[in-house]
Order: structure tokens, then sequence, then C-alpha cells
């Protein structure tokens, strides 16, 4: 899970625990299970590699496009999202699975880094 996801949890009259409320996008998406197998292009691999890049930065790159590009399909500056890239972990999954619809990818390719 996402170390920035907050869980709250319900406890009882006499304080033992009855419920977990985790976050919708969560219990609509679930977290990748560890088991399930997730294809990263030997080009994303390439550029992680050579350059010591983060996962996201590899993806763009490897898709040919910039940061103007990929923020603007998120909506977002490109200030913005140059601060995503530059992040090495903890992204939300929420924020993970907007960064995968911008690169036409699924969210568990962006979780090298997590």
């Amino acid at each position: 899970m996402s170390g920035h996801t907050s869980h709250q949890i319900i406890n009882g009259p006499d304080g033992s625990p009855l419920y977990v409320l985790i976050p919708y996008e969560e219990y609509i998406h679930p977290l990748e299970r560890p088991d399930e197998e997730v294809i990263i292009p030997q080009g994303v691999v390439d550029l992680l590699l050579e350059r010591n890049s983060g996962i996201l930065r590899a993806w763009r790159e490897h898709l040919g496009l910039t940061q103007a590009e990929v923020a603007k399909r998120m909506g977002v500056t490109q200030s913005a999202y140059a601060q995503l890239e530059k992040r090495r972990s903890g992204l939300r999954y929420s924020t993970r699975v907007r960064l995968a619809q911008a690169l036409g990818i699924e969210p568990e390719q962006l979780r090298l880094d997590d």
C-alpha cells in the first residue's frame, strides 16, 4: 500500500477493532498483488539503469513525451508534474492512476519505485 494512504479503525464499545475505513479509490481499485506479473519494456529498464532516474521519468522518455505534454494530459502545471517525477516513492494510488492514464500504461507499471 502507499505510504500516504490514510485508514481509520473504528473500535467497538469494548475497544476492540470492528471496522477499517479505506479511501474509496482503494476500495474500487485495490492495490496490485505481488504475485501478478507486471511487464516493464526493456527500453524503460535501460533508461532506469543508464540514467539512474525514477520509473516515471524512464516511462516518459521511453514514450517520447515531454514533461509539459504529460502535465497537460494530467491537467497540472509542468512544474507540478516535475515534482512528481523527482519523487522516488510514496505516490498515492489515485495519483499513480492519473499518471498511468496520462502515459497510457497500467498503474502497476509505475510501482518499481515503491
